[in-house]
């Protein structure tokens, strides 16, 4: 089962329907914790939503305490909530990405897709990563054609993975590729 957790975004409910393709789903608000359901699910997801990380303290706990016990998967705020979590400084960018489409280009530290492959996606976001960012067995894999910034991390040793686009987006080409790849990493 994979466990959604809602920051309020007006996508959640698009992230839930299209990880229904591959296992059952359980979504509840960020301040409405169901934690039998929980602890019972095998992916914990942290979904978009408005403002920053710093706005979602039970959204860190939480995230400290299931890395390494359960495979988290980070999506926009979400994947800004995982940085944020492990010391990485989320900032406002120069230009704001709401409705773009950008092409973003796979990196040699990916495990999971093919070095140099492009994906078309979807972002939605005013703030992002300010690097260096340097934490143990987190790699940044995926990286915005024009401007190199960070679009999707890996942590394979503790399953922790995440995108600051939009896989569920109409925007992203192959969204559901991405999200399979992510759910079957071993």
């Amino acid at each position: 089962m994979i466990y959604v957790i809602d920051h309020k975004d007006s996508f959640t409910h698009n992230v839930v329907h299209q990880l229904s393709i591959f296992d059952k789903v359980e979504c509840s608000d960020f301040n409405e914790i169901n934690y039998s359901k929980l602890h019972k699910a095998s992916t914990i997801v942290l979904s978009p939503g408005p403002g920053s990380p710093k706005d979602y303290p039970l959204t860190t706990k939480i995230y400290k305490k299931f890395k390494g016990k359960k495979k988290i998967i980070g999506i926009c705020l979400g994947f800004q909530q995982i940085l944020f979590s492990e010391g990485g400084k989320i900032v406002e960018q120069n230009k704001i990405y709401h409705g773009f489409q950008s092409n973003v280009i796979v990196n040699k530290q990916s495990k999971l897709f093919k070095k140099g492959q492009i994906f078309k996606v979807g972002r939605y976001h005013s703030l992002k990563l300010r690097e260096p960012f340097k934490v143990k067995n987190f790699d940044i894999t995926m990286r915005c054609a024009i401007s190199g910034s960070a679009m999707s991390i890996e942590n394979n040793v503790d399953k922790v993975y995440g995108f600051q686009f939009h896989p569920e987006s109409f925007l992203t080409i192959n969204g559901n590729t991405l999200i399979k790849k992510i759910l079957s990493a071993k």
